[in-house]
């Protein structure tokens, strides 16, 4: 099989693309390198089963012509992490938008079967307990840009399926929930990346809020495992999925975990919402994934533990 990876060199998709070309597919990556790293793929460039298109997937020329020289879509480009949502909430609902729009539309021309990527931000402020794929969603204010991306995700979901109903095209969607591991950065806001390279350099590891807040966490090849056990089966079909680590763990603790696991000397230090964000901002206190539907359909559950992310991060970073 030939597959497009849109953001194929941001941090998932360069894993996807590791993946799948180990497996004896062919991968062509569109990618306009806006948080996607071209590190992330350069050791694929010389690989004769890999294609790289420079591009944005708001521009519907390139979008058409890069689905109709694959077999099956995988669109993982988005505008990413809390920092780029809350800084520039314009230009990240225009790409999550009428990027996701262009590639459904250009796959249903083409009759190319597509995976959308979502995220478990979609669930918002529901802190009740593990999510499953039909849980609630709470959010804020839309006029606090802290909920655009959860909108944004939540529209290009309800898109697919409408495309999956109306006109029949073979859609499949997935929700990461906090995957993290090599070649993750922590500019973007994500947490374990950030603590891990404070951690190494002895530098303080800061907690935003009381820290009480809880996460789980999974291992980027977990989730990828994940993602290609839901594009193989035809189970899956016009069906969504949470990709995710049920373990949770407060943000406080993972701190105290990485500085142990690296042998820091660093300390915590906590800083209130209202000094790290624009004022208002909103943060939910839990999100576990129920993966209940994914384990009986696929047969897929995570293997590796906090451990090993924590160290896997650590030894790339190093």
């Amino acid at each position: 099989m030939k597959y497009l990876v849109t953001g194929g060199a941001g941090f998932i998709g360069s894993h996807l693309c590791d993946a799948l070309l180990k497996r004896g597919d062919s991968v062509v990556v569109l990618d306009n390198f806006s948080t996607g790293n071209k590190q992330n793929i350069e050791h694929l460039l010389s690989n004769p089963s890999f294609e790289l298109i420079e591009g944005s997937i708001l521009d519907a020329e390139i979008v058409d012509k890069a689905v109709g020289s694959a077999d099956h879509v995988i669109h993982l480009a988005a505008a990413v992490g809390v920092f780029t949502i809350v800084d520039k909430p314009l230009e990240s609902l225009t790409t999550n938008l009428r990027g996701t729009e262009n590639i459904l539309e250009a796959s249903h021309k083409q009759q190319r079967e597509v995976l959308i990527a979502s995220s478990s931000e979609i669930y918002g402020k529901n802190a009740g307990g593990a999510l499953n794929e039909e849980s609630d969603r709470i959010v804020g204010s839309p006029l606090k840009s802290r909920w655009s991306y959860s909108e944004a995700k939540a529209i290009d979901e309800s898109m697919a399926y409408f495309y999956y109903q109306e006109k029949k095209l073979a859609v499949r969607i997935v929700r990461f929930f906090n995957t993290v591991g090599p070649r993750q950065v922590g500019h973007y806001g994500m947490v374990v990346p950030r603590f891990v390279a404070a951690a190494l350099k002895n530098e303080p590891l800061t907690v935003y809020g009381t820290g009480s807040q809880s996460r789980c966490f999974c291992h980027v090849y977990d989730a990828v495992e994940g993602l290609l056990a839901v594009i193989d089966s035809n189970a899956t079909l016009g069906e969504v999925f949470n990709i995710g680590n049920d373990e949770e763990i407060t943000i406080e603790d993972l701190a105290h975990e990485i500085i142990e696991s690296t042998g820091s000397s660093s300390v915590i230090e906590k800083v209130l919402y209202e000094k790290a964000y624009a004022a208002g901002f909103e943060d939910m206190q839990r999100r576990i994934p129920d993966i209940s539907k994914i384990k009986r359909v696929v047969g897929w559950a995570p293997k590796l533990s906090l451990d090993s992310i924590i160290s896997d991060i650590a030894n790339h970073l190093k």
